[in-house]
């Protein structure tokens, strides 16, 4: 895409609904976007989230991808936007609660939505670890809600850590490419994109216990 046709995208506030490409493939939601040039600011029901430029590609319409339908009860509005330090805190108290090294769970997300709380992929896993509304659904969590997100995917976390006999390459490429697939080749399935995320979510780990 030439630059000034990406300067046109970001200078337009979209009439409806909208979803922020990320360089990573990530697409988060907003109601509108302004921009700086440099700051791009999302505007949501709950509150806004500013991200540098650099990482959007451009922006798709709300009706470019149907948003996935959870099959539950309903639930509390999500909370408000919840400030970078206190998401922190929430992943240390989840990785803490199920006997998870800290610095593991947040090279996780990290590498899952880079902490953005409404990150949606294409696929349709939402939120801070990108659960997939079955999978948050069968946990018995609201992947939009980040408490219930990231204690969700904690869980999940442990629970192949605990299938895989501790085997961090191996959980980590169920957690993105899916358990079947890694049983499908008895380890870490020959896909780019998972190799790839295996090596940053340890990268990521092991810069913050150096």
């Amino acid at each position: 895409m030439k630059p000034t046709a990406l300067l046109l995208i970001f200078a337009c506030s979209a009439l409806a609904g909208e979803y922020a490409v990320l360089t990573n493939g990530a697409r988060l939601y907003a109601e509108r976007h302004e921009s700086d040039g440099r700051k791009l600011t999302l505007y949501t029901k709950t509150g806004t989230t500013e991200i540098d430029a650099s990482q959007v590609v451009g922006f798709e319409q709300e009706d470019y991808v149907v948003a996935p339908q959870l099959v539950a009860p309903a639930t509390p509005a999500p909370s408000p936007a919840v400030k970078p330090a206190s998401l922190t805190e929430l992943v240390d108290n989840a990785a803490r609660k199920y006997g998870l090294p800290p610095a593991f769970v947040r090279a996780v997300v990290a590498a899952e939505s880079g902490y953005q709380t409404n990150a949606v992929s294409p696929k349709g896993a939402i939120g801070l670890m990108q659960l997939m509304p079955a999978t948050a659904s069968g946990l018995g969590a609201d992947p939009r809600i980040p408490e219930q997100n990231i204690d969700a995917g904690t869980r999940y976390l442990r629970d192949l850590l605990l299938k895989y006999d501790n085997q961090a390459y191996h959980a980590l490429a169920a957690y993105n490419a899916g358990p079947g697939a890694v049983d499908k080749y008895h380890g870490v399935p020959p896909y780019r994109e998972t190799q790839n995320y295996i090596l940053n979510v340890l990268r990521n780990w092991r810069k913050q216990t150096d």
